[in-house]
């Protein structure tokens, strides 16, 4: 249903090394480098950032985020620590997320810009 989606970042080179770092746990790698904008994915590029300059930090009461689909918990926690890493603040450790319909195992991240990412897989144990 979903192509690609993209999230405006306030400095293209800060936001490359911080995406390049946090979605390499999940298999995703540069694959397209323009002035202003950058696409990542496995094939083709899936998740893109765009230079806004002058973009003020996204707010946390915004309520948006993207979910990233990871194959293994240990995916979701490398991806969680190369955030961290690269300059993102955790917005919700790894962790086991019972919910009534289904079982769940994600991490939450804010990039530099407070752009919130989350990185989801579904243990079948």
């Amino acid at each position: 249903m979903i192509d690609h989606i993209s999230v405006g970042v306030s400095d293209l080179d800060r936001a490359a090394k911080f995406y390049e770092a946090t979605l390499a746990a999940l298999g995703l790698a540069r694959l397209v480098t323009r002035p202003r904008t950058i696409g990542f994915g496995k094939a083709y590029p899936e998740f893109w950032i765009n230079l806004r300059e002058g973009m003020p930090r996204v707010a946390p009461e915004s309520g948006v985020h993207i979910c990233l689909r990871a194959k293994t918990a240990a995916e979701v926690d490398a991806f969680h620590a190369a955030a961290l890493s690269a300059g993102g603040a955790s917005d919700g450790a790894p962790g086991l997320r019972p919910h009534d319909r289904v079982r769940y195992y994600a991490a939450f991240v804010a990039d530099p810009d407070g752009n919130r990412i989350e990185a989801v897989t579904f243990p079948q144990e």
